[in-house]
């Protein structure tokens, strides 16, 4: 029992300054920090339509938070990280949820294609994704880029 818990903590301490890729760190903080990213830099061009429409047919109202399109394209990104080649069709289902039928049951409602479409399309001229034969993948400069951010993520240690 000794000998785990020294293994364990051995490991524990080594691995802060290991370098670390997209998939070590918690996916919350690493899409703030790469929403961030993608705000300062300014090579991404925002819609002027972001502010009035809805990402999906099923919501109500549009997202309150102004900067949601950075969040959405940083999501969108780590997902293509993580999951590999996707295309429009996946991120509708990926990001659609409950539809509200009224007194019936709730069935799944898809997300809006144009703002997957938007999104992909500026993540296309940022450099972080490229077509593929199906749908999107990363490049090797965005899988850079991404896991660049990754490093600057604090890890919460346990």
């Amino acid at each position: 029992l000794r000998r785990v818990v020294r293994v364990f903590f051995c490991r524990a301490r080594t691995m802060p300054s290991a370098p670390r890729t997209v998939k070590d760190v918690p996916a919350q903080e690493f899409v703030i920090a790469l929403a961030q990213y993608f705000r300062s830099t300014g090579k991404m061009e925002v819609p002027t339509w972001v502010d009035t429409v809805k990402t999906a047919s099923y919501k109500e109202l549009a997202p309150y938070d102004p900067d949601w399109f950075y969040i959405r394209a940083a999501s969108m990104a780590r997902k293509l990280y993580v999951s590999g080649n996707m295309g429009v069709g996946a991120f509708r289902k990926n990001y659609g949820g409950a539809k509200n039928n009224g007194t019936c049951r709730h069935h799944h409602g898809i997300g809006s294609g144009s703002v997957a479409r938007a999104v992909l399309k500026q993540l296309e001229s940022v450099g972080v994704v490229e077509k593929a034969a199906k749908g999107r993948r990363i490049t090797p400069s965005g899988q850079r880029d991404l896991d660049r951010i990754a490093g600057r993520v604090k890890v919460p240690v346990a």
